[in-house]
């Protein structure tokens, strides 16, 4: 899809708002990273991640979204996510990243993703909203009203790069999550780092009495996967299972688990 189909997608679901129809100037597309589930042998996901046409990177495009078009480009990104998704038939989860700065009122800003679900046929159960820790979000008590929304309308929530960004603790202390993605710096190497292992033991063991799931990202060796493995941890993404597709799905070959 390109961007008039993005427009005549955003011109057939209405949400009402101009906003949502201000030109962004620019196109974009996405490729789609497996998150996989490793119990099941299986792929629990797919995360769309933001990508330029000509060099297929996330900078050029972000570099582009200024505070005039954060939401345009917030709500052109869940609509050409959605269509991409349904056009690529996946039947698990779509993992989308949205700009919680972007979301003056969750109930008027969800219409157009509720829309773009019914419209191409997505289940909104298989809808995964990620928000990145990292992300400076002014108002926590505003971004818990947004996934406590999210939650009521059965997406499912996540918090990304968790350990990585300012917030820690106290962003969960305001909400809680479905899943927990821990940040690439933490996953790394973890097996070489005693006091990475540490952190990873209590952050597991408060994730379990919370009921939130973690999702290990940034995986790229053999030796961090059995080190979550070990530790309960079933949901993994990152280049040892595969590495993203611009505007294709990859596989995964989980052969690899016949040796645990």
């Amino acid at each position: 899809m390109r961007a008039n189909d993005i427009e005549l997608c955003q011109e057939n679901l209405s949400s009402g708002c101009k906003q949502c129809h201000a030109p962004l100037g620019f196109d974009f597309s996405f490729a789609f990273q497996p998150i996989v589930d490793l119990e099941n042998r299986r792929v629990f996901g797919y995360e769309a991640l933001v990508r330029d046409l000509q060099d297929q990177t996330a900078g050029t495009v972000l570099k582009r979204v200024n505070d005039d078009k954060r939401y345009a480009f917030d709500q052109a990104c869940r609509v050409k996510a959605i269509a991409l998704a349904s056009q690529l038939q996946i039947d698990c989860v779509l993992s989308i990243n949205f700009l919680p700065n972007a979301v003056y009122e969750p109930k008027h800003c969800i219409q157009s993703t509720i829309q773009a679900a019914e419209q191409f046929g997505f289940p909104v159960k298989n809808i995964m909203f990620e928000v990145t820790e990292s992300e400076h979000v002014a108002d926590p008590q505003h971004l818990t009203k947004i996934f406590q929304y999210y939650q009521t309308q059965g997406f499912v929530t996540a918090l990304d790069d968790f350990g990585a960004g300012h917030a820690g603790l106290n962003m969960l202390a305001h909400f809680l999550p479905n899943v927990l993605k821990l940040d690439i710096e933490l996953v790394r190497n973890i097996d070489r780092d005693l006091t990475k292992q540490i952190i990873a033991k209590h952050l597991l063991k408060m994730c379990q009495e919370l009921k939130i799931t973690v999702l290990a990202e940034g995986v790229e060796r053999i030796e961090e996967v059995h080190f979550f493995y070990d530790r309960g941890v079933r949901l993994m993404q990152g280049y040892f299972f595969a590495k993203p597709l611009f505007e294709a799905l990859p596989t995964v070959d989980f052969s690899f688990l016949d040796t645990f």
